[in-house]
């Protein structure tokens, strides 16, 4: 996500990396090409001029222009404004002492609302809770029977109530997860369009008889700056990412979560300024290591300290293997790294991981001994 303006923004820093001083004249130059680069990534135009306005005028500072490093004071001030651009602090889901706890999700048709309840759940899960997905989408043709296959991949439960109202199986999902001791309830409702009343009389019926703590609008990144407390989705799939760029400062709401993928991990809790720096390709160094903690447990930490006294085996290799598929990939890595995003565009995003396939089928025909000392192997066995 973002690739198109990430490349845009930077070949602009680069030009101004190359003075030594700046003049009015770069300044007003360098801005001209961030709007650019905003727009062409579908961000919207109020957004984008009053992000390009501020940005502007803390860029004309004599401080700025005087100083030894103008060019990084130059970032500095766009990292800053992208930041708050995007919402300034973390926004992370507050749970109240209510049991259960009910969280609901509402979006146009085709947001990816269902997919979205369910990564919710798995998050939720992996957190240590305890949830109840509510199938209450009684209009889209086998949207029950979707969400059932999704919740059974996760092993969450999911309250169908076949035959009933949305209200009411709304309503029967709370009573469901009092008498199952479920701490949460995530509401997966129909997708609507807000010319149609009656639908969105449904969606204000159901909000009254449940009171939710919580309601997330769920978007895709991909709608661009029609996208008017959020979760968007798709963030892997489309390059330019104007459209969650543009949601917090258009509707004051923050964006809760990013979904970077297809599978039930790829939900992530949104950070602004982490974004902010992948855009500008910073990297997002803290990332990587929370991702390195999720993937680490006791039996790896156990072979680490095993690999420093005896050396590294190729059971070893295959365990560092897939924890690297764990956290994302090569790829997903990569576009954590400071500059790696722009060397995965240069490269045209190809980046073959299924050497990870090739090594692992290698290391998989070789005998337990030949593992353990892979100098073993003579020439035929290799």
């Amino acid at each position: 996500m973002f690739d198109s303006l990430s490349d845009r923004l930077n070949d602009t820093f680069d030009r101004l990396r190359g003075k030594g001083k700046l003049t009015e004249a770069d300044i007003t130059s360098a801005m001209r090409d961030i709007r650019m680069a905003l727009l062409e990534a579908d961000v919207n135009f109020k957004v984008v001029k009053e992000f390009v306005a501020k940005t502007k005028e803390r860029c004309m500072t004599a401080e700025v222009m005087e100083s030894l490093s103008p060019a990084q004071n130059v970032v500095k001030i766009v990292l800053d404004e992208l930041t708050e651009m995007l919402g300034s602090t973390e926004s992370k889901l507050v749970f109240s002492n209510r049991i259960p706890n009910v969280i609901m999700l509402v979006g146009l048709q085709g947001s990816g609302k269902t997919t979205a309840a369910v990564k919710l759940a798995y998050l939720l899960k992996k957190q240590g809770r305890s949830p109840l997905l509510a199938a209450c989408d009684v209009y889209r043709p086998a949207a029950a029977d979707q969400l059932a296959t999704l919740g059974g991949e996760i092993g969450v439960p999911v309250f169908r109530g076949d035959g009933a109202h949305p209200v009411d199986i709304a309503k029967g999902a709370i009573q469901e997860a009092v008498d199952h001791l479920r701490d949460v309830v995530i509401v997966d409702t129909a997708g609507r369009l807000q010319i149609d009343e009656q639908m969105m009389q449904e969606a204000v019926d159901i909000k009254k008889a449940v009171k939710p703590d919580q309601v997330l609008m769920v978007v895709d990144a991909m709608t661009g700056q029609d996208i008017v407390n959020v979760v968007s989705t798709k963030l892997d799939g489309d390059a330019r990412g104007g459209g969650a760029l543009s949601v917090r400062q258009v509707t004051g709401k923050p964006i809760k979560f990013v979904s970077m993928g297809e599978k039930p991990d790829s939900l992530e809790p949104f950070y602004p300024d982490r974004m902010a720096k992948r855009i500008l390709g910073m990297g997002d160094v803290v990332g990587i290591i929370e991702k390195a903690q999720e993937a680490a447990d006791a039996e790896q930490l156990e072979a680490a300290e095993r690999m420093l006294r005896e050396g590294f085996t190729m059971n070893d290799m295959l365990d560092q293997m897939k924890a690297v598929k764990k956290m994302g990939g090569m790829k997903g890595i990569l576009g954590m790294l400071p500059g790696g995003q722009r060397a995965l565009n240069q490269m045209g995003g190809n980046l073959d991981e299924g050497i990870f396939d090739k090594n692992e089928a290698i290391i998989m025909s070789m005998t337990k001994e030949e593992r353990l000392r892979p100098s073993i192997l003579n020439g035929q066995r290799r």
